[in-house]
């Protein structure tokens, strides 16, 4: 009499040695955390935590800093980057994670005074990349609120 065994397809073996799901978020190019889309302050600050290194801190500082300057703002995670804003959906300011800074936009950067220093091929955004250790809250802190009395970005 022939008996044959059960054999597991492949993928049943694979299935039952794979490690468990991480907890932690995956970092994408530079550094930049995945972070499912969302809106209110639980993505943001969970973003913000998984930024690496020197940059988390950063995030912290950008963070605090707009909600002292802009009491009651909106907040989201959209395309893996916190953003921040004063109406429902419109934004003002958002922040992403590069290898050796955090780069800052600004959708109507333009209409700022003083301008901030990096140039967009779009009219109106201008950037600041802030690399460790070189933020000046005061002019940050100007920008920001600059930028959430501007018409907003709908994105």
């Amino acid at each position: 009499m022939d008996r044959k065994t059960p054999r597991k397809s492949a993928k049943a073996a694979n299935e039952a040695t794979a490690k468990p799901a991480s907890t932690e978020p995956v970092l994408l190019s530079g550094g930049n955390p995945q972070i499912a889309k969302g809106y209110g302050d639980a993505p943001v600050q969970t973003y913000v935590a998984a930024m690496p290194g020197w940059k988390s801190g950063v995030g912290r500082r950008l963070d605090a800093l707009i909600e002292r300057t802009v009491p009651g703002v909106d907040k989201a995670v959209k395309w893996n980057s916190p953003f921040y804003g004063v109406e429902d959906h419109v934004w003002f300011l958002s922040f992403h994670c590069f290898t050796k800074y955090v780069k800052v936009t600004f959708f109507r950067g333009t209409s700022l005074r003083p301008l901030p220093p990096g140039r967009s091929k779009h009219k109106d955004v201008r950037y600041l990349d802030i690399h460790e250790d070189e933020l000046d809250e005061a002019q940050f802190a100007d920008w920001v609120k600059q930028a959430s009395q501007l018409p907003g970005e709908r994105l």
